[in-house]
């Protein structure tokens, strides 16, 4: 087990390693693995970064993100301007379904609501409107709609698990229930329990993700 020490000083490094954030005003603290990340950055897009940090440090079991989001004053938009900029990069992003999602703007913040066929396109609405300026956070309401059966969902995330070069298939159980799947085992990292949980949302039909594996490294 890797000390608290050790982990905030491995994070910190990575902080300032990443060029995508500013973590001049980005505070680490960590306590029994569970790291606290606080202060402030200028653009949404950083908040999620710095927690895509986090979860990249060995030993690391629990992140609470609690950085505010401070805009300059030159990005600063209305509500109205959000959700027409946040419309048209889901049109773009995904152009034969954007007509699936409705966008909701208050005080920055902006809900996705709606119905998706695949996890992708509801990860896909979520990243185009996280990168636009002015925005605050992103929340995603978007409904799953899949149509596939319980036992071929099972069968396609075993698959992807052994095809995985991040993940020990051996070490993880799958259990699917209409489209909820449920993952159980143990693992080393919590990036490999992450990679875990991003391989089962990549198969058809999974409307949802309890991933019950251990970090034991």
């Amino acid at each position: 087990m890797r000390s608290d020490r050790d982990i905030k000083q491995d994070l910190e490094n990575e902080l300032k390693w990443d060029p995508d954030i500013n973590a001049t005003d980005v505070g680490v603290t960590v306590k029994k693995g569970v790291v606290s990340l606080t202060g402030y950055v200028p653009f949404y897009m950083q908040k999620y970064e710095a927690e895509n940090a986090a979860k990249r440090v060995k030993g690391v079991l629990g992140i609470a993100n609690d950085i505010e989001v401070q805009l300059p004053s030159s990005h600063q938009k209305t509500d109205p301007e959000l959700a027409r900029a946040a419309i048209e990069a889901i049109s773009i992003e995904l152009p034969a379904s954007h007509e699936r999602f409705k966008v909701i703007a208050k005080d920055g913040w902006l809900t996705l609501e709606g119905d998706a066929e695949w996890q992708y396109q509801r990860n896909q609405a979520e990243s185009a409107t996280r990168k636009l300026h002015g925005v605050k956070g992103v929340i995603n309401r978007v409904v799953l709609k899949p149509r596939v059966a319980p036992v071929e969902i099972k069968a396609k995330i075993e698959t992807a698990f052994k095809r995985s070069a991040e993940v020990d298939a051996q070490q993880i159980s799958v259990t699917a229930d209409g489209g909820e799947v449920i993952l159980a085992g143990a693992v080393s990292s919590w990036s490999e329990k992450q990679e875990a949980e991003r391989t089962a949302w990549r198969a058809p039909g999974v409307v949802r993700v309890h991933n019950h594996i251990n970090i034991v490294g």
